[in-house]
């Protein structure tokens, strides 16, 4: 198995969860930069239309959403374990929460004028506003929050992480879990990328001093790969074998079927190719492209819509 491909930027949040996640995992990664706002025409030759950020590459099998990207990386190294045999189910509902509602309202806090302001810096009042035409066609069903909405908000969810802590290091007991690195990145983007609006951490302590003991899980190491060889590399590879005896039809829609994935909430862009699989946590296309060759792109279930695709 090759080193695990990481396609992201510096400053995003959900792929700052992975880069820890990785670091926690202590696997050595390969990192491709992507841009910020679309046009992203290396990441869809892999994804095929997804273009969130990030996407986990392994070989022939690109993994979409962080989610799944954890649970696949909890089965490259399963130790130490992002699912606690106790308190499993409370962390995945923990995490979902904070990769939705408390991240939706980090961003809505943070990306103040003063904030986006420090976050662009010297690149100018275009780049921001290309920056927030992208964003705004990514939500398709995500409520936007107010200024002041957010700000109240984010204090009170800020006091109940600080109740979760009193006592312990982390979220839910004394090791980190996939609940601590997705409560984790939107504050850090607040903290990092938006530090002018940081204050707002001031007065919760044991946050900070719980997101000291994030930060210092590190990155693992890393080395830079260009796109055109990770796209290489998947032309020149093949899919791992997917499990299709474990098939739930939920759709009525059969294996090998052509069909179309879609984020239910951010990220509209349908993937399409070959239904191959569709287990109980989530789904596997194959699909052909002049680049990547035959790929298998894989979604969780969460947060996705299946379709059959429509008559060519």
């Amino acid at each position: 198995m090759t080193e695990p491909i990481l396609h992201h930027y510096p400053k995003s949040p959900f792929a700052e969860k992975v880069r820890l996640v990785l670091g926690y995992k202590k696997l050595a990664w390969q990192s491709v930069h992507i841009p910020m706002v679309m046009p992203k025409p290396d990441l869809l030759a892999l994804t095929g239309g997804y273009r969130k950020t990030p996407v986990l590459q392994l070989g022939a099998d690109i993994y979409c959403d962080t989610a799944l990207i954890c649970d696949v990386l909890e089965h490259l190294q399963p130790e130490p374990t992002l699912y606690p045999a106790r308190g499993k189910g409370m962390a995945r509902v923990l995490a979902q929460w904070a990769d939705t509602t408390l991240f939706w309202t980090s961003m809505a806090y943070s990306l103040s004028p003063k904030g986006v302001a420090q976050m662009f810096g010297t690149a100018g009042p275009d780049a921001a506003k290309a920056f927030g035409a992208d964003r705004a066609a990514m939500r398709v069903a995500t409520p936007r929050i107010r200024p002041g909405d957010a700000a109240g908000a984010y204090k009170s969810y800020l006091r109940r992480l600080a109740n979760m802590l009193e006592g312990q290091d982390f979220l839910l007991g004394a090791q980190p879990c996939v609940a601590d690195f997705a409560a984790y990145h939107g504050l850090w983007f607040t903290r990092v990328q938006t530090s002018v609006m940081a204050d707002v951490l001031d007065a919760t302590p044991g946050v900070l001093a719980w997101m000291d003991r994030m930060a210092a899980i590190g990155h693992a190491s890393s080395t830079r790969l260009d796109a055109d060889a990770a796209i290489a590399l998947a032309a020149q590879s093949t899919p791992l074998p997917v499990d299709d005896a474990a098939f739930q039809d939920d759709h009525g829609i059969a294996l090998g079927s052509r069909v179309s994935i879609s984020g239910n909430d951010v990220g509209p862009e349908p993937t399409e190719g070959e239904l191959v699989a569709a287990t109980r946590m989530h789904y596997t296309l194959r699909r052909t492209d002049a680049r990547a060759g035959t790929v298998h792109v894989h979604f969780p279930r969460i947060g996705y819509v299946l379709r059959a695709a429509e008559p060519a």
